[in-house]
């Protein structure tokens, strides 16, 4: 089980700005897009932030602060607002991209029984284990991981198989990411935006959350 959420003093060193609302989620009922979800995208769409948006633009400053090329490998934010209508995924990750792109922030789903120990944010050595699909990090790259191996490169450009949300999702951890001029409290916001979608999908879920930093 998830103990805890570390972010490596290396990153906040990079980028002292940075914080991390976890939102563990406990007794979702997943399953495939429906009209609900449809109409979370399909707003979310009608309020897509542009790809110049200050909030992206910091991402692309941080992805270029550790080497990374945000024109080749997008924060996942900028990926997803260039992808109008939003795909249809599942309940799940249809909430959270609806979100992500309401709010213009990254957000990350994990699959809570999947991980393995503590999900840390670190700058990598360059030898983390790695699924193949995603390739071996760089030396400095910012990376999520576990015990097991990353769990997602660049910060928030692409995640692994092993974690991802499915339609057999029960538990799951969501990271919500920060950079300025993004405040906390618009952080908060769009937690609770998100806590909001989950409960409607799942009227029992059971929700922990905090800021990491």
């Amino acid at each position: 089980m998830l103990e805890d959420i570390q972010v490596e003093p290396a990153v906040i060193a990079l980028r002292p700005d940075f914080a991390v609302l976890a939102i563990r989620a406990y007794g979702l009922r997943n399953g495939p897009s429906d009209d609900r979800s449809r109409s979370w995208l399909k707003a979310a769409s009608a309020e897509a932030p542009p790809p110049d948006h200050e909030r992206i633009e910091a991402w692309r400053a941080a992805y270029r602060a550790f080497g990374a090329k945000p024109q080749r490998t997008r924060p996942s934010v900028d990926a997803l607002v260039r992808r109008m209508p939003l795909p249809e995924i599942n309940l799940v990750v249809d909430a959270y991209n609806a979100v992500s792109v309401r709010h213009a922030l990254p957000i990350g789903g994990e699959d809570l029984r999947r991980y393995q120990g503590t999900a840390r944010l670190v700058r990598a050595a360059g030898d983390e284990p790695s699924e193949e699909a995603l390739g071996v990090p760089e030396i400095g790259e910012v990376v999520w991981r576990d015990d097991a191996g990353v769990t997602c490169r660049r910060w928030n450009w692409r995640q692994c198989v092993r974690t991802r949300i499915t339609e057999e999702t029960v538990d799951a951890l969501f990271l919500l990411e920060r950079l300025e001029p993004l405040s906390l409290d618009e952080l908060r916001e769009a937690g609770d935006d998100l806590v909001r979608h989950l409960t409607e999908i799942s009227y029992d879920v059971r929700i922990e959350s905090w800021v990491a930093s």
